[in-house]
């Protein structure tokens, strides 16, 4: 039987899924659309969809290496409340999707959910889990360093906060290091001349607004932003940073010392950049009381 466009979105409206899913399980069933529902609420599809547009920024990070080539991956994967990083299928599901990026090398993250765990890919994976948790749950990112032309180092601080990074030289004590500061410090780039000149230009003009309100003459006012320009850039560079175990010496200089430079760094952290919603907590128990 064709599956026509107007069955099709019949179904999205039905289920909230997704145009090619919705065609697929209809081609499943033969164009049923009452068969194609159960089937994709069996399956978990359909409540997944409907969980979708929630927000999710809680979750957790996963750092994991490649045994053989010494590759790492970093991902992140968000929850919509903290309660979740507990839960044990969580977590398995977390490893799950770091291994599949380390053995299949994905592009993107589409990419990422289109690699198999076991029979099912990590989309159908997700959704299953969204079913059972009753939570949306979103894989938003990953990144992968490969270990060909460096020493490797990756710090996770507890399941928020992580860093990989390669190093040029060195060895894996001080790549360790180094990932940590990154994590605590949470570096832009690794030295002054890769700072985007948009973000140097919007310092700068801010700072002028700043210092003309001192009322100080245009001479003196271009040596105090100049000043703080140069602070600005040793604050947000990993070179010019204090090393965060020893801050009496700059990271620039530890590399140094070491024989090292940075070549790459990877830094995240759970739930940046994503907006927060502010629910009515009332009407929050209410939607799960009723099932929502």
């Amino acid at each position: 039987m064709a599956i026509t466009a107007t069955t099709v979105k019949e179904l999205r409206e039905r289920t909230g899924a997704g145009m090619m899913d919705c065609k697929k399980a209809l081609q499943e069933v033969d164009g049923d659309v009452d068969q194609a529902i159960e089937n994709m609420r069996k399956s978990g599809m359909a409540k997944a969809a409907r969980k979708a547009g929630r927000i999710v920024a809680e979750g957790l990070l996963v750092i994991k290496q490649n045994e053989e080539t010494g590759q790492l991956v970093i991902v992140e994967i968000n929850s919509e409340t903290d309660f979740v990083i507990k839960d044990d299928s969580f977590k398995v599901f977390c490893d799950q999707v770091a291994s599949c990026a380390l053995a299949n090398q994905p592009a993107d993250i589409d990419s990422l959910m289109g690699c198999n765990i076991g029979e099912q890919t990590v989309e159908e994976t997700r959704q299953q889990l969204v079913a059972k948790i009753g939570e949306n749950i979103s894989v938003r990112r990953f990144s992968l360093i490969d270990a060909a032309q460096g020493i490797l180092g990756s710090y996770l601080h507890g399941v928020r906060i992580g860093a990989i990074v390669e190093l040029e030289g060195g060895d894996e004590a001080l790549a360790k290091d180094i990932a940590m500061h990154i994590a605590a410090s949470n570096p832009t780039c690794i030295a002054e001349e890769d700072v985007p000149q948009d973000v140097l230009a919007k310092e700068k003009e801010i700072l002028v607004a700043q210092a003309e309100e001192s009322g100080k003459p245009p001479e003196i006012i271009e040596k105090m932003i100049g000043g703080r320009i140069n602070k600005f850039l040793k604050e947000i560079t990993l070179l010019g940073q204090p090393f965060v175990k020893d801050p009496d010496q700059t990271v620039a200089k530890l590399l140094e010392s070491g024989g090292a430079t940075v070549k790459n760094f990877v830094r995240y952290e759970v739930g940046e950049g994503i907006e927060k919603r502010s629910d009515n907590f009332a009407e929050e128990v209410m939607a799960q009381a009723k099932g929502e």
